[in-house]
């Protein structure tokens, strides 16, 4: 099943499924292989003929949708950034925020390819998904910037870039989380205990205004 068949539309507080016309093409199926190989065998190990054989086609069709391997995995990361900026565009559009866990929704829609995700971004590769994620961090904070009371310590970008790392966290380390939490992350128990825990991290940070404008004193005299 690709992503956009979990997409997701949001209406008193449910989830309803909204399927993709593109999940029927044989390009849709190559893309989804793709992502499943990529991420059960890593770039280097996955084959060609093997995506071929997951996704029911020959390995000339998969040659003649992408070129390459290389070119393969970008369309899939594409495909990803694309499917980041949808789920974005609809939680920014919810206009009843709190009836909808979207941690929940994020493991539903994303859980499927975590393995993808966690190899590519060990591999180093991934690039375009990370700087999708970087840009849409950077459009919350810009709504949230304005109403801080004191002024950001740093550029905004960079805020969104190390918030994006911390995130992609999550996933990579899903197992030892899961272990450490003593719940299945990817659970629905998970779900919950998850979306607790960060909105308790967000909404009481660890250092008050004051300690970390002492710190960052601190860092400029050493």
């Amino acid at each position: 099943m690709s992503f956009d068949s979990e997409l997701h539309s949001f209406k008193d507080g449910k989830v309803t499924i909204a399927p993709d016309p593109e999940d029927l093409t044989a390009r849709a199926r190559i893309r989804d292989a793709a992502l499943r190989h990529f991420g059960e065998h890593g770039f280097e190990r996955a084959t060609i003929r093997g995506i071929a054989e997951t996704a029911g086609v020959s390995s000339g069709l998969v040659r003649h949708h992408f070129g390459s391997k290389q070119a393969l995995r970008e369309a899939c990361d594409e495909y990803l950034s694309k499917v980041l900026s949808r789920l974005n565009d609809q939680v920014r559009a919810d206009s009843h925020p709190g009836t909808v866990n979207y941690v929940a929704v994020a493991r539903t829609t994303l859980g499927p390819y975590q393995r993808y995700l966690a190899r590519a971004l060990a591999e180093g590769s991934a690039a375009a998904v990370f700087d999708e994620m970087v840009r849409l961090s950077e459009e919350w904070l810009a709504v949230l910037d304005r109403d801080r009371p004191d002024p950001p310590l740093v550029d905004r970008r960079i805020r969104a870039a190390v918030g994006t790392a911390m995130s992609l966290a999550v996933p990579v380390l899903h197992e030892h989380l899961s272990r450490a939490m003593g719940v299945d992350l990817f659970s629905p128990e998970g779900d919950e205990l998850l979306a607790q825990a960060l909105l308790d991290a967000y909404s009481h940070p660890i250092l008050t205004v004051e300690a970390a404008t002492a710190a960052q004193a601190a860092l400029r005299r050493h």
